[in-house]
């Protein structure tokens, strides 16, 4: 896994005692996954725009301690594994002061435009590239 981006816990992302709503993290795993892919010269956009999607079909978080109202995010990102018709990244997500906050995981499948699964399309990265 690499850093691939940075966030910071705004105040809407937090619940009444300042702690980050535990949703929150799956979204920051997808600007994760996306900066990920844009580092490898993949950006999404150019995907959809192909007709290929990766909708989530898992995924996983084990929270380690709490993000707060305006820590510094660092979202660690990569490639776990890459099949036929489907992809799996890993994350990390850590206060800047290196703690860490969350480690997960999701899987997504390739389909095109109907929903239909296809396989990988070329050109997308591997966790080598």
């Amino acid at each position: 896994m690499e850093q691939v981006a940075t966030a910071r816990v705004i105040f809407g992302d937090t619940d009444a005692m300042g702690i980050a709503y535990y949703g929150n993290y799956l979204r920051w795993f997808e600007i994760g996954r996306v900066e990920y892919l844009r580092r490898k010269g993949m950006v999404y956009r150019d995907l959809t725009q192909r007709g290929i999607h990766l909708p989530v079909t898992r995924a996983e978080i084990r929270y380690l301690a709490s993000a707060r109202y305006d820590d510094a995010l660092v979202i660690h990102a990569g490639i776990r594994d890459l099949k036929r018709a489907s992809v799996s990244f890993a994350y990390r997500i850590e206060r800047d002061d290196g703690t860490p906050l969350a480690e997960g995981s999701t899987t997504h499948a390739f389909t095109d435009d109907r929903g239909r699964i296809v396989r990988v399309p070329g050109g997308f990265p591997t966790d080598g590239d």
